[in-house]
């Protein structure tokens, strides 16, 4: 089997992060996530790990060394994965999947799901420092923000798409036939 890249992309508590968990634990895949690198970041400077955080050291990053600067970063970690089943997750831009495109293999999907589902996970996971109190007009009004407007630029050219409005069983099976579709 040749190595076989799924890179996720999706709104905000899509399941993007809940997907690669499942497809790493179940396939031994890898996950590269564009965040982890601004988190350790952030930690590093001992800054909170906030929504607005990430963003800023984000947009700093990128218009310092270039906008593509993450994603020759996680081309080059992919590139470099000896797995073969490697996933890239939290694709955000266009500039995030041009090097991404280049390896052979490499698969966008989208994941989505209604935006009261994905506020209802969001609050749940408290993935950020801020999410747990976050309202759902905080919710809303974080889509406005570059990081997921641009996103809407992206899901129109996703390969494949996973419909996460429904429960985990649902989802694994959906990401089974993905996998499957591709490591056969």
């Amino acid at each position: 089997m040749s190595k076989v890249i799924f890179g996720f992309t999706g709104l905000i508590a899509s399941g993007k992060g809940t997907a690669a968990k499942y497809v790493e634990e179940k396939y031994a895949a890898d996950t590269h996530r564009f965040s982890t690198m601004l988190r350790h970041l952030l930690d590093r400077i001992y800054v909170p790990q906030t929504r607005d955080n990430i963003i800023k050291i984000s947009e700093s990053i990128r218009s310092l060394f270039g906008e593509d600067i993450m994603a020759k970063t996680i081309a080059h970690d992919v590139e470099n994965d000896t797995n073969d089943i490697v996933v890239v997750e939290g694709i955000r831009r266009p500039a995030d999947i041009a090097y991404l495109r280049a390896l052979p293999h490499f698969v966008l999907v989208e994941i989505f799901g209604d935006a009261k589902i994905r506020y209802e996970r969001l609050i749940q996971r408290g993935e950020n420092a801020d999410d747990a109190t976050k309202t759902y007009e905080q919710f809303l009004a974080d889509h406005e923000r570059s990081t997921e407007k641009s996103i809407l630029e992206v899901v129109p050219l996703a390969k494949e798409r996973i419909d996460n409005n429904g429960d985990q069983e649902d989802l694994h099976k959906q990401l089974d036939a993905l996998v499957e579709k591709y490591t056969k």
